[in-house]
């Protein structure tokens, strides 16, 4: 793998922008022709730069009121006990994302709720049933000052 260089770049910030730019219209935007734009993008999805498309949804407007970080403690740690919460946990679709932390928690979760109702039957039917949980603490988001998934290249 060889290092990117300030084209590769270029092309990464703009298709943190729009993942639908098309190869044409981005090889007007970076200043190359067709061919060496499309190998070059082919090229970061092969080494792995670019790991997937998607589209980002309003989770307010789908019906997601609540935004909740809850940090887990686990009774056990050994590696078969942590293997099998992450295995269970990521099963979950309310869970966006899972954190394996240092300090006085295990895990942190970013979970999405309808609301605070919502929130506590997940709680209860979910986490508190997994296996080998032995705290959990939820801090919910009050407001999303900054929610940019772009990564600073």
């Amino acid at each position: 793998m060889k290092a990117l260089d300030d084209i590769d770049f270029h092309i990464l910030r703009i298709f943190q922008q729009d993942a639908y730019v098309s190869i044409k219209d981005l090889a007007q935007k970076i200043d190359l022709s067709f061919t060496p734009t499309y190998e070059r993008v082919k090229k970061l999805r092969e080494e792995g730069y670019i790991k997937k498309y998607v589209a980002l949804c309003d989770r307010e407007k789908l019906g997601f009121g609540i935004m909740v970080y809850c940090n887990i403690v686990l009774k056990e740690q050994s590696k078969k006990a942590l293997l099998n919460f992450e295995r269970d946990i990521a099963k979950l679709p309310q869970v966006l994302e899972i954190y394996a932390i240092s300090g006085n928690y295990d895990y942190m979760l970013k979970i999405l709720a309808q609301d605070i109702t919502d929130y506590n039957n997940f709680i209860v039917n979910k986490i508190a049933e997994l296996p080998n949980i032995g705290q959990y603490h939820s801090f919910f988001v009050m407001k999303e000052v900054k929610n940019d998934p772009a990564l600073p290249v």
